[in-house]
């Protein structure tokens, strides 16, 4: 397993756990080609929403994935295993899958998989409800908790993605992902509360509560940058549910990781953290 970095002095827990780090980016084309030499699979994880960033990260986005499947097709990978979001109607998610069909347009075949909200310590999704649930026992909130969405683990999601390395599956088709648990935001941040012991918080509905006004919100009571909150947020009112399980079927790896055990172990893997 080879790992691309742009810093790869800051990856060597990678290294450490039998990776071949080699320094690259996604927005430097010449960087790429030397990284993908002798590469059968790629799998393509890389979003440039994150700290410190200008917020036009879709512009990014784009490039990078440009980038990519051009180095990808002059070092002669065989395919591209992306992971992008279910669900679309904001910046978020319609970057997401811009960056799938940017992918599709080289030569290289790309397995499309998506997934709502990946339940891990490093999530900055899951990170934003457990700092939200440790701190406050009661919630202002906005309309998108009623909205309904399928978690995944991290570790079925890893599951999913590595059955992907088999040249034979899901070849140039969309993959949807989910937990076997169907919830709504609200219900997840109840869960939580539970995994960890505490009671569910109060939660008062305000409607008119923005994205904006939101984010700003989080950045003052949990560790999240409002920046990365704001996009996160607008994209909670678009419903992420799989509607579509031929693909997990196609894998023979439909996740099985409740949305109870999920949400403990991310929890204890971000307390230890």
């Amino acid at each position: 397993m080879r790992a691309l970095a742009r810093s790869p002095e800051r990856a060597e827990d990678l290294r450490e756990a039998g990776c071949e780090v080699r320094k690259a980016d996604a927005l430097d084309l010449e960087t790429l080609g030397p990284a993908l030499e002798g590469v059968d699979v790629a799998f393509y994880l890389v979003h440039s929403m994150g700290r410190g960033s200008d917020g036009d990260f879709a512009a990014r986005d784009h490039r990078a994935a440009e980038n990519f499947a051009a180095a990808a097709a002059a070092a002669g990978v065989k395919r591209i295993v992306y992971l992008g979001g279910l669900g679309e109607g904001s910046k978020h998610l319609d970057s997401r899958h811009a960056t799938a069909e940017t992918l599709r347009k080289g030569p290289v075949p790309v397995s499309y998989f998506r997934a709502a909200a990946v339940l891990g310590p490093g999530s900055e999704s899951f990170r934003t409800v457990f700092y939200l649930v440790r701190r406050l026992p009661v919630m202002v909130t906005p309309r998108w908790v009623a909205t309904r969405t399928q978690p995944i683990a991290i570790e079925d999601v890893v599951a999913c993605l590595a059955t992907a390395s088999d040249l034979d599956l899901a070849v140039d088709r969309e993959v949807q992902v989910g937990g076997p648990d169907v919830t709504t935001y609200g219900g997840m941040i109840d869960e939580l509360a539970r995994a960890l012991g505490r009671r569910p918080p109060l939660r008062i509905v305000v409607p008119v509560l923005t994205p904006r006004l939101s984010s700003l919100w989080i950045g003052l009571v949990t560790p999240v940058d409002a920046n990365v909150a704001k996009p996160l947020i607008e994209g909670l009112s678009t419903e992420t549910v799989v509607s579509d399980p031929s693909g997990m079927e196609l894998l023979g790896s439909r996740p099985r990781t409740s949305l109870q055990e999920a949400l403990r172990q991310a929890a204890s893997g971000l307390t230890a953290s």
